[in-house]
């Protein structure tokens, strides 16, 4: 009896090893975490989220994620079932679970229902889909693979090169657009978008690292309220389907803004992280010079500043009231007040 019992356990493991759900592996035992209440948030945070129950997230790149309700501020580490205290995407599915992934050093991607931590477990596949109720993470740093979710299992896929480039490349952002076609942001050849049935490449010098003044890759995707595309550099793409083409490419390329500062020769022709207000003004984060919007006729520029000194920025985002936040490498968060942004202090 001894024997049947090893025998059927053994067997049930490697089943549920190798049938590619991914919800019930690496799960952390540890019934209803709470994590440990803090005072203030770390130094270095990345990721601004807010949930569909209004709570906000903050991902560092040190010090793991924090919870914000209004009133408690907790902190998530490996120690409550994390498997990296490095956070790059915040993402959330129909259900409410929440999704912290990392990318470094190796790529993770851990499901939070409220109460534990899981860690979903990638199957390599080529199941290309395009589902709008799937979700797409980024890989790990250095190599040319996304992931594709569907709720039960974790699909590791491996991105097709784009024509006449065969130079390696990695993942930098994902965006779905208003037709619901995905796209891929990559450094250093450029951005891809997958409609379901193919890929279609866009490898334009300002989208790659090929041209003289070099690039920071596409680290940022998003559509005006006219439809065209940005992709973090001084143009702007118009983008057709397949029934109204114009030439041979699916896309027109146009100058744009130019430089952020308005100069000719301009070292601000490209930024971070771009987000779209609810006035329909487009906002662009810079590493080192602040923030600009852009109204479509005007651009006005935001300094941002801790102890008269500009502080390092890496990412914009709009919460579920259209507030504008900002995420930065060792000043915490700021928050726009209307008329400037001021540093978040719980």
């Amino acid at each position: 009896m001894r024997l049947y019992l090893l025998l059927f356990l053994s067997t049930f493991t490697l089943l549920t090893s190798c049938n590619g759900h991914t919800t019930n592996q690496n799960k952390n035992t540890n019934q209803g975490i709470k994590g440990d209440i803090v005072k203030e948030l770390g130094k270095s945070i990345m990721v601004v989220y807010q949930d569909s129950k209004n709570i906000y997230w903050f991902g560092s790149w040190e010090t793991g994620v924090y919870k914000y309700d209004g009133k408690k501020l907790i902190n998530y580490t490996t120690k409550h079932g994390l498997p990296n205290n490095r956070i790059d995407e915040i993402k959330e599915d129909k259900s409410g679970n929440l999704y912290f992934t990392s990318s470094h050093p190796n790529s993770t991607i851990s499901k939070f229902d409220g109460n534990t931590f899981t860690t979903l477990e990638a199957i390599p596949n080529n199941d290309w889909k395009l589902n709008s109720t799937d979700m797409w993470f980024k890989h790990s740093y250095g190599n040319e693979k996304v992931y594709r979710y569907d709720g039960t299992t974790l699909y590791e896929l491996q991105l097709p090169k784009p024509p006449n480039l065969p130079n390696p490349f990695e993942i930098y952002s994902i965006y779905r657009d208003r037709k619901g076609n995905i796209w891929f942001g990559s450094n250093p050849v450029g951005v891809c978008r997958y409609d379901g049935k193919s890929f279609e490449w866009i490898t334009e010098e300002d989208v790659t690292e090929f041209r003289d003044e070099g690039a920071n890759g596409v680290r940022s995707i998003t559509e005006d309220k006219n439809g065209d595309f940005w992709f973090n550099t001084e143009y702007r793409y118009s983008v057709y389907d397949s029934t109204t083409l114009k030439s041979n490419k699916f896309y027109t390329r146009h100058k744009s803004i130019g430089g952020l500062d308005g100069k000719t020769a301009s070292n601000l022709d490209e930024y971070l992280s771009t987000v779209r207000d609810n006035n329909n003004n487009l906002w662009f984060v810079t590493y080192l010079d602040g923030v600009w919007k852009y109204d479509g006729t005007k651009i006005t520029h935001y300094v941002v500043q801790e102890n008269s000194k500009d502080i390092t920025l890496f990412s914009i985002y709009k919460d579920n009231n259209g507030d504008l936040w900002l995420g930065t490498h060792q000043n915490g968060t700021w928050k726009f007040n209307g008329k400037t942004f001021v540093k978040f202090v719980q």
